[in-house]
């Protein structure tokens, strides 16, 4: 089995936090969404993963740091690590042809802004299938539409009509996914007209039409990392579902000083919390020092300093150093507020 995760989008929604760091790479919970998502596949797929495939974007914002970071990940799942570069945003389509040279066989192809959690194991004698999600407005996502076999026939986004409740996440398996990059190839040889892009659903489409049967895979949990907003929530989601499965969610090196945790938390190595209530709901990243400070339902990175402040769904970025101020937050890396 095969993973190819397009991630070359710069994450504009999740600015400032996306400025100096990839929103795939951005600690939720403890590790990085991107981390994340390769460990729930590898669980539904229950087989090994040969080889993970990621589409990075402009170099000069995804450098060598970042594709070190990403081969690494690959060869703790034991995966063969492929770096691609899609060099200009010509849509998902696009991205999925960058990574032509291991386009065959069966693939997983995920989106790395999403985050799920499944209970059903994937079907591999599928032909393909899609993991959705039921929704109760439709209207804002793209959906499926099905069959009375439960077979997929449409895609749809963001239909002005009811057509189904049934969202598309962003997570797709091809048994054989060189049709996929055969019926790509059809639209990515086409000129595009001015605001268009080349979109995955233009090759399931015509995948579709040949008679190659699609189905459904549901998801329980699917979690957004859109803006920060809904990153914090995503955050304090994602400890209530790692605490019920029993993950240890405190390093041992971090030093806690007339402080109190409320759970669920994640508290990173090396982190010092010294005269504070933390929690529930938060996330405090490598290195932070927090002191004198109450932390509600929030989402801080590494290596920052907070003191004096009450905070409740703040996301606090890298290497921040703040006082002092008592109100909603969203700080970028390498701020300093007083």
């Amino acid at each position: 089995m095969k993973i190819i995760i397009p991630m070359a989008g710069r994450g504009s929604r999740l600015r400032p936090h996306t400025l100096s760091v990839p929103k795939p790479l951005i600690s939720v919970a403890g590790q990085p969404i991107v981390h994340q998502l390769i460990y729930e596949i590898n669980k539904i797929v229950k087989i090994p993963i040969t080889d993970i495939g990621f589409i990075l974007g402009d170099p000069v914002y995804f450098g060598k740091e970042i594709e070190e970071d990403l081969i690494r990940l690959a060869k703790k799942f034991n995966s063969t690590p492929h770096i691609f570069r899609q060099k200009e945003p010509l849509g998902t389509g696009h991205a999925i042809i960058c990574a032509s040279e291991i386009l065959m066989g069966p693939t997983i192809v995920a989106y790395a802004d999403t985050l799920i959690r499944a209970k059903e194991d994937l079907d591999l004698d599928s032909d393909a299938t899609i993991w959705v999600k039921k929704v109760d407005n439709p209207e804002a996502f793209g959906v499926v539409e099905l069959n009375d076999k439960r077979q997929i026939i449409n895609l749809i986004e963001k239909p002005k009509t009811f057509v189904s409740d049934l969202a598309v996440t962003g997570i797709y398996y091809f048994k054989e996914i060189q049709i996929l990059k055969e019926s790509l190839k059809k639209y990515v040889n086409k000129n595009l007209k001015k605001g268009e892009e080349y979109q995955i659903n233009q090759g399931i489409l015509e995948m579709i039409k040949s008679g190659i049967v699609f189905e459904t895979n549901n998801v329980n949990k699917w979690m957004d990392c859109g803006n920060p907003e809904a990153t914090v929530d995503t955050n304090k989601e994602l400890l209530e579902i790692k605490l019920n499965e029993g993950l240890n969610l405190r390093d041992p090196s971090s030093e806690l000083i007339n402080s109190k945790i409320i759970s669920p938390c994640f508290i990173g190595k090396n982190v010092v919390i010294k005269n504070s209530t933390i929690g529930p709901g938060t996330s405090i990243g490598e290195g932070t020092e927090v002191d004198n400070c109450s932390l509600k339902n929030c989402l801080i990175q590494n290596n920052s300093y907070l003191k004096d402040l009450i905070l409740n769904k703040a996301m606090i970025g890298n290497y921040v150093h703040y006082e002092g101020n008592h109100k909603f937050v969203s700080i970028g890396d390498y701020s300093k507020l007083k």
